[in-house]
């Protein structure tokens, strides 16, 4: 009989032990995981919940809204105002509840559109351009500009400034700007006049 109690002990020692030690890889393998997660892998995944989020951008700008979409570096959303695209260098904070927080850090959801996911900021607005759709953008130094995205190169773009609910029209225009994609905080699409 004691010898059957100490060789029980002994296992259960044992058990224990090497429980804890599965414990501690466990938990090393997480924090490891954890710290291959990038801001774009944690975006889609509150993209994916359509988790209610606080942008908070370079301009010092918030922006209550929900995410739709995450492109290869900039991400699109919805609020009380519209479209917002907002490419993700102009990206200082993210405010969101505790849970949707956690949500985010498991498994990254599948892409489920593959070439949005690979679609880049410039990408974006050679389409805002080929649409001729109006834009409002606001920059870095806190300026905003409206107008018409005429071309877009691999980093900048060119921007004919003409009034908010105007075509672009020749008459129109009252400026034309070159825009570094670097000096771009967010870009809301208005609505398209004719």
């Amino acid at each position: 009989m004691h010898w059957d109690r100490l060789f029980e002990d002994l296992e259960g020692q044992l058990a224990a032990e090497w429980e804890a030690e599965r414990a501690v890889r466990e938990a090393e393998s997480e924090r490891l995981r954890i710290a291959r997660l990038d801001l774009r892998t944690r975006l889609r995944g509150f993209a994916a919940c359509a988790a209610p989020v606080v942008l908070r951008v370079r301009s010092g700008q918030q922006h209550r809204a929900r995410l739709h979409a995450v492109g290869a570096d900039w991400i699109a959303a919805s609020d009380e105002s519209g479209d917002l695209f907002i490419p993700l260098h102009a990206i200082i904070a993210i405010q969101v509840d505790h849970g949707a927080m956690l949500d985010s850090l498991d498994e990254a959801p599948p892409a489920t559109d593959g070439v949005r996911e690979r679609m880049t900021l410039g990408f974006l607005l050679r389409d805002l351009a080929r649409r001729r759709t109006p834009v409002r953008l606001a920059l870095h130094d806190g300026e905003h500009l409206y107008g018409t995205i005429d071309r877009a190169g691999s980093d900048h773009l060119d921007l004919a400034v003409h009034d908010a609910g105007e075509p672009r029209r020749a008459r129109a225009v009252r400026a034309f700007h070159v825009v570094a994609q670097d000096a771009i905080v967010w870009i809301r699409t208005a609505p398209t006049t004719v």
